[in-house]
């Protein structure tokens, strides 16, 4: 028989592995796969959940899918939201959320705004790419108080994960840490408002200073074409 935990003492990694387990079901779920809720709840209680119950386990799962009906999420059908979930527990949850590597039908959606464009592109840098993803050839735009565009995530951080941590403008090292990845902005060489795609010959990862000497510098028109000469990928368009 198995003895329960206290409810309240779920530690982060018992957190993580429950939502990293809830997302590869709901993207198993979007991508029209089955599977069987009981095994993985078993699978569980037999790894990182040794010593939780069938029931707290499946409690955690309907904790996740409240967490993710708040946030504007797609949840897994079968988990119905649960009515009640402390403030520490959701939390922990939205922390596990964020820093799970596995990826859902969400993820890859473009987004305009920028919190989001690069909470998603975290995920794909964390990634292992054999492909080179295909990007945006036209990108939809938005408006709020100036014209935004829609940009691929997947794109986003395959651009960063190329780029190796170093700016593709002067060579140097990324200036600091972001969410403990290199910080690099992705510029796209032919802007946006000119037509130009949001793909992979249009995209650079560079330092804040090289980014804005792209916009702002006397020299910007020669730094572009030097770019265009230096980095591979790029094709004027």
């Amino acid at each position: 028989m198995d003895t329960e935990k206290s409810s309240s003492d779920w530690n982060d990694a018992e957190i993580q592995a429950a939502v990293d387990a809830y997302l590869k079901m709901l993207a198993l779920e979007q991508s029209g796969q089955k599977f069987v809720k009981t095994e993985e709840n078993r699978i569980l209680r037999e790894g990182p959940l040794a010593g939780r119950t069938k029931g707290s386990v499946e409690f955690r799962m309907q904790n996740i899918s409240t967490v993710l009906v708040e946030m504007d999420r797609e949840r897994i059908e079968g988990y119905k939201p649960a009515k009640n979930v402390g403030a520490n527990v959701a939390r922990s949850i939205r922390k596990a959320l964020d820093a799970s590597t596995v990826l859902t039908r969400e993820d890859s959606e473009p987004a305009a705004d920028e919190a989001l464009l690069d909470q998603r592109a975290a995920k794909f840098e964390r990634k292992q790419f054999d492909y080179v993803p295909k990007g945006i050839k036209t990108p939809l735009q938005t408006t709020s108080t100036r014209k935004v565009y829609f940009r691929d995530p997947e794109l986003r951080g395959w651009v960063r994960q190329e780029a190796n941590g170093k700016c593709e403008g002067c060579g140097e090292e990324a200036p600091f840490k972001k969410n403990g990845n290199p910080f690099l902005e992705v510029h796209h060489v032919k802007h946006m408002s000119q037509e130009g795609t949001d793909q992979p010959s249009n995209v650079v990862a560079l330092c804040p200073n090289c980014h804005q000497r792209c916009h702002h510098s006397d020299d910007r028109e020669a730094f572009t074409a030097w770019l265009y000469d230096n980095v591979g990928r790029l094709e004027k368009e």
